[in-house]
């Protein structure tokens, strides 16, 4: 008899209460379908979760153990290094095990277990109006109703439901159910050939559209798609079901996957010479993958000095010595054009992940790459995620952005995330930048990780010239326009020329806040306690909260005096827009914001009609300040250089000048030359001033000398806890009780620093108030304990106050 096999499962709850394995036995039926990483189902308490896999024993220190109920996949869906490294997540995130499991997988994988309920017997005797006779009459009238679904319409059901289970009056049964399914399509195959061809013809006899359909497979002879045949003949599903009773014709399903961009590559394009900057990093860079073990670099060239042109060629060395390769982009709209150009160099060797595509397009990227059936994957941010078993290369394009940046847990740093799976697999990263966060540069510095720079543009252009205007002046010579006088001309000069422009406000909307002129009233959102932002399109006005999606109509009356003089104040996309329509007549502006871009595909669709040359002016907010390639354009607008310089960010003049230096390098990439006018009411700020330069140096010089005076990143690390409640009282009162625990945990260490609580920048959200409390340390190793022990500790007090704690390891903005 052969001994027990257990396994150590982590159940799908996102509770810090369960957050450990819990041992379940291996029915012996399963054993050659569990490994690490297996997908299972299991009981948890009175419910069927889903679990996975971390760990296997032959014997259990548990005196009783429940049964595994089904294997999910017949694969493992993590290999053996993604549960490593879901492991490392929850160490260094502080979240739960099951929370950094799920990053893992795209969301089409996961499974949904339910309860089905039959009542077996007579239905019990009830009292006519009771809970138990309304519980009766939905089980009698609507039989597929789950329990799960009859619970929450009825909590209070509940009870009733565990008795007449007990009493054998129901009985139940799980179904699991999962979240994305293969797509298949039917293929038809004439099944009868020579004799017994003419014999079925005969034999359908006046069944005229049967005989067309008959005769039309055998004629192909091969499998014809269903789809296509009826299309065709005309015919309908009705026609076939007698052909293939008969068994004249066979069915055949077959798998289709999905293509989320369904790019024809044709032939591939070939690699294009390098210039000796770019020959310099990409033998570096090939060499480190050559030699299998971890090494990291900071790429920092200027724009358009051909970074991608060595990404691409590094890829093609990692892949013909048999290892795979992970590139990311920073934007959704950056993928489209960053696809094209793999596909165009490796067909259909590249599988593309990103938040945009649909769960079943996900679900079949995600096979793709499991099953190897591709060596690189091209993606945002969660594709650092792929599940290959042999990475040679991990590539973070634009490394600088937010965006790599989880805001839900694990609040992971995508570049945090490449080293580690880089020490797994003896892998090289490259961090790639124009305007390199500080950190990676500090780094670079140091000589913690290599510095390969590309000073030079690709093709000898010169950086674009940036000029900076000073709006103060504009308003005393009496331009109230948002052109300054500069901009119009630079406009004007481009459109009689058939050049074009891209114009960059960081803004989207038509104004940015609503005001009464006699009252001083500020139309706010009524769950998040900030200003609304004015829309406007076709005809209709409306004030949006851009946090919590809250809307109202416009108010032509003050609600608090009644009075009729209510404007709307500042400039969005949306205002920039209609200016340029009144302004510059006839021209065709394309804008691209949240509000634009949210269909399926309308980021290519946009960037595709101004490559096209189907507008002349591009605008948007900052999802066109990077990575876009245009060789016709030679004119970059900045509306206004200062929305991003004084938000309360210790990283706001960083953020300033990197959004800059982006959208000034989309200006003059190719025979062109490029021109930069930047709008600014402080225009002698050092961000601006660098920016206007494009002097990266001088300004991380300027900028390391501001940090290490009040101690900030990277001289030191923060995490972030916010408390949150709909009651402000509650959020205040744990917000400051962990003051007082962290107080007592680090108190007298010259290396941490608490800043003490304080309302969240967006102290109301979506009806609940927010307070911040920031923690300053040097290494997180030395701290993470006594974070994890009081964060647990008050991460609990909250939810029981009807709240709860958040924490941000590592935290790159604290809103």
């Amino acid at each position: 008899m052969s001994s027990k096999r257990f396994a150590e499962v982590i159940v799908e709850v996102k509770s810090s209460g369960v957050d450990r394995p819990f041992h379940y036995e291996v029915p012996e039926a399963m054993r050659d379908r569990v490994h690490i990483g297996t997908r299972v189902l299991v009981p948890f308490g009175p419910r069927r979760l889903e679990g996975y896999i971390v760990g296997l024993a032959e014997a259990a220190d548990v005196t009783k153990t429940k049964a595994i109920l089904e294997v999910l996949d017949d694969e493992p869906p993590l290999t053996p290094d993604l549960v490593e490294l879901a492991s490392w997540l929850s160490e260094r995130y502080l979240c739960t095990r099951a929370a950094s499991v799920q990053a893992l997988l795209p969301s089409g994988m996961r499974a949904k277990a339910s309860t089905k309920l039959q009542l077996v017997d007579e239905p019990p005797a009830v009292t006519p109006g009771s809970l138990e006779a309304e519980l009766l009459h939905t089980l009698q009238e609507s039989p597929n109703r789950t329990k799960e679904q009859l619970i929450a319409e009825h909590p209070r059901w509940r009870s009733i439901l565990r008795e007449w289970t007990a009493k054998g009056i129901l009985k139940e049964s799980y179904q699991v159910k999962q979240g994305a399914q293969m797509k298949t399509v039917v293929y038809l195959t004439c099944a009868v050939q020579g004799e017994s061809f003419q014999s079925a013809l005969a034999e359908l006899g006046r069944a005229k559209k049967q005989k067309e359909v008959l005769a039309y497979l055998f004629d192909q002879g091969e499998p014809v798609l269903m789809k296509a045949v009826l299309s065709e003949l005309n015919a309908s599903t009705a026609t076939l079901k007698p052909l293939v009773e008969k068994g004249y014709v066979q069915k055949e399903l077959r798998e289709v996957l999905r293509d989320p961009y369904g790019i024809e590559h044709g032939r591939l394009e070939q690699p294009l010479p390098l210039t000796p900057l770019q020959r310099s990093a990409y033998d570096q860079i090939a060499a480190a993958v050559a030699s299998e073990k971890p090494e990291t670099f900071l790429l920092h060239g200027v724009t358009g000095s051909g970074k991608t042109e060595v990404y691409l060629q590094a890829i093609a060395s990692c892949v013909q010595q048999g290892r795979q390769a992970i590139m990311l982009v920073p934007e959704i709209s950056l993928t489209p054009q960053m696809v094209e150009r793999f596909k165009k160099r490796f067909g259909d060797a590249v599988a593309v992940m990103h938040s945009r595509l649909s769960a079943g397009e996900k679900f079949d990227e995600w096979r793709r790459i499991r099953q190897g059936d591709v060596t690189i994957v091209v993606g945002a941010r969660s594709a650092i995620f792929a599940p290959f078993r042999s990475i040679g290369l991990m590539i973070i394009d634009e490394e600088h952005e937010a965006s790599y940046k989880q805001d839900d847990h694990p609040k992971y740093l995508a570049r945090e995330v490449a080293m580690y799976r880089g020490r797994q697999h003896g892998a090289t990263v490259v961090l790639g930048s124009a305007t390199p966060a500080l950190e990676t540069r500090w780094w670079a510095h140091q000589g913690q990780i290599g510095l390969l720079e590309m000073s030079d543009r690709v093709l000898g252009q010169n950086l674009p010239k940036v000029r900076v205007v000073d709006m103060r002046n504009e308003l005393q010579e009496g331009n109230r326009s948002m052109f300054s006088s500069s901009l119009k001309q630079g406009i004007e000069k481009r459109l009689e020329k058939g050049e074009q422009i891209i114009l960059f406000l960081n803004r989207r909307g038509f104004a940015t806040f609503v005001l009464c002129r006699s009252c001083g009233y500020v139309a706010r959102c009524r769950e998040c306690e900030i200003p609304l932002t004015y829309h406007k399109a076709r005809g209709l006005e409306q004030l949006r909260c851009h946090y919590c999606g809250y809307a109202e109509r416009m108010p032509h009356v003050c609600p608090d005096c009644g009075g009729d003089h209510v404007r709307h104040f500042g400039t969005g996309t949306q205002r920039v827009e209609e200016e340029l329509n009144r302004v510059f007549t006839g021209v065709n502006v394309i804008r691209m914001d949240v509000d634009t871009t949210s269909g399926k595909g309308s980021h290519a669709d946009l960037l595709q009609r101004f490559r096209n040359r189907e507008a002349q002016i591009l605008l948007g907010t900052q999802m066109i300040a990077k990575g876009l390639d245009f060789p016709n354009v030679t004119l970059v607008g900045v509306i206004s250089a200062d929305t991003s310089l004084f938000v309360p960010d210790f990283r706001a003049a960083e953020r300033t000048f990197q959004l800059l230096t982006q959208v000034a390098g989309r200006a003059g990439r190719h025979q062109l030359p490029g021109e930069v006018i930047v709008q600014s009411y402080n225009p002698q700020h050092y961000a601006v001033q660098f920016a206007k330069q494009q002097d990266y140096d001088r300004f991380f010089q300027h900028e390391i000398r501001v940090r290490y005076g009040v101690h900030n990143p990277p001289f030191c690390e923060l995490t972030a806890f916010t408390s949150v409640n709909v009651n402000e009282d509650e959020s205040l009162r744990i917000a400051r009780k962990l003051e007082e625990r962290l107080r007592n945990a680090f108190g007298g260490r010259e290396d941490v620093t608490l800043l003490g609580t304080s309302p969240a920048p967006l102290s109301r959200l979506q009806g609940k108030y927010r307070f911040n409390v920031v923690l300053k340390y040097g290494r997180f190793k030395q701290v993470a304990e006594q974070i994890r022990s009081v964060y647990q500790e008050l991460a609990q007090e909250a939810q029981k106050a009807g709240g709860y704690l958040s924490i941000d390891v590592n935290a790159q903005m604290i809103l």
